[in-house]
């Protein structure tokens, strides 16, 4: 049963209207599928743990497709060992989250240039297809003022990809084998930096979830951790343990209100009636 927008509610932020997605004690979404595709371990339970926690709640089967190796992200472990760790978090946060399957692509943390976007964009073609995804969460490809290179090619290419997968001609051989065209209907967009949102998700429910599956992410934690420990020499910084790092930098701070809804999940959404 679709999601009637009668029942939507909806609040003013920053003079655009904001459709507050409500939560469904029912499955009105079983047999659907979902993709979360981000390039790094922690970037899904960042942006869209509580989403995720919600869509399978409602019946989605849910799946990751992380894009990057992550081999960057820790303080001082060696490329081997840091690829190794965050490789198994990732598995125990999809699992704490419901997610069915981790599939990693491993491309060169940092050097997601557009010389990889084709590539990573017929890969994720073919996924779209053998999964037969409906609904995709990512990194908006037209996010303001983004730093990280890799967030901005995978947005790139998550865009093109769910479009693409719908087309006979794109890639005709996975039609030989038996991949079936198929478009991706719904986007979830989420950004670091200010954007066009236009629909956000309470997550206040699944919050303690979300907690736990952020503290699951240990070797990238500890990176941010101890470089913040450097930028504050002396213990003058605002946080004196990790703990309060954590709350504040990844819950407090980071779930900034909308309206009455203190911790929310905001999103760029783009549905079907938008094709």
């Amino acid at each position: 049963m679709a999601m009637n927008d009668s029942k939507k509610r909806r609040i003013q932020s920053d003079a655009n209207e904001v459709i507050v997605e409500p939560w469904d004690s029912g499955r009105p979404h079983e047999g659907k599928v979902f993709a979360a595709i981000f390039p790094h371990s922690d970037d899904f339970s960042f942006f869209a743990g509580g989403t995720m926690l919600k869509m399978i709640g409602e019946g989605y089967t849910g799946y990751f497709i992380r894009v990057s190796n992550d081999e960057m992200d820790s303080y001082d472990l060696s490329t081997g060992e840091t690829i190794f760790r965050i490789e198994q978090e990732t598995r125990d946060v999809a699992g704490l989250l419901g997610i069915k399957k981790v599939y990693d692509l491993n491309y060169k943390n940092h050097y997601l240039d557009y010389s990889q976007l084709i590539e990573i964009r017929h890969r994720l073609i073919t996924m779209f297809r053998f999964l037969k995804v409906d609904t995709i969460l990512s990194f908006d490809p037209w996010g303001h003022y983004e730093e990280n290179p890799d967030h901005t090619i995978t947005g790139k290419s998550v865009e093109a990809a769910c479009w693409m997968a719908g087309r006979q001609h794109d890639l005709p051989e996975l039609t030989e084998m038996n991949l079936m065209p198929h478009f991706v209907m719904e986007k979830y967009y989420a950004a670091r930096q200010p954007q066009l949102t236009n629909r956000i998700i309470d997550i206040s429910s699944v919050l303690d979830r979300k907690r736990k599956a952020i503290a699951a992410h240990v070797t990238p934690i500890d990176n941010m951790w101890k470089v913040y420990l450097n930028k504050h020499p002396g213990g003058i910084g605002r946080f004196k343990t990790k703990e309060e790092f954590i709350e504040a930098s990844f819950v407090q701070d980071f779930h900034q209100p909308i309206g009455t809804i203190r911790y929310n999940e905001k999103f760029h959404y783009i549905g079907p009636s938008e094709y």
